[in-house]
């Protein structure tokens, strides 16, 4: 059995698909960009503020079920720039404990949605 969440406090899908579901104790969240769920428009003034924006996204739609970036087991970091890396990095590593942080990749990719320049997944469990 699964269970859709949804939050007000991330942005509304874009296409056929949910913010998360939950099967189980293991939530699976969509690749989040930084869209301001307020206003509908993206935060990209810097790649740290972009990343700040999608990390926000990600903690409200964990919040929403009930867990935080502890819970977290994997994440998938798609970057438009590999040069970015170091300063998208920056920005992720404060939202996680490094002793207990998640299994992580990091892929470059030529396009992601909207032409934003980071995209990341989570899967957490409780």
């Amino acid at each position: 059995m699964k269970t859709i969440i949804k939050t007000k406090d991330a942005p509304a899908p874009i296409g056929a698909y949910n913010q998360a579901v939950l099967s189980g104790n293991t939530l699976y969240i969509s690749g989040q960009i930084a869209i301001n769920p307020v206003n509908g428009e993206l935060q990209q003034e810097t790649i740290e503020e972009e990343t700040e924006q999608v990390m926000r996204n990600l903690k409200a739609i964990l919040t929403a079920a009930e867990m935080d970036f502890e819970n977290v087991l994997k994440s998938s970091i798609f970057i438009s720039d590999m040069n970015n890396f170091g300063r998208i990095n920056a920005v992720y590593t404060k939202y996680f404990n490094e002793e207990t942080a998640p299994a992580r990749e990091t892929v470059e990719v030529a396009n992601l949605p909207k032409f934003v320049n980071v995209e990341i997944s989570m899967i957490a469990t409780k």
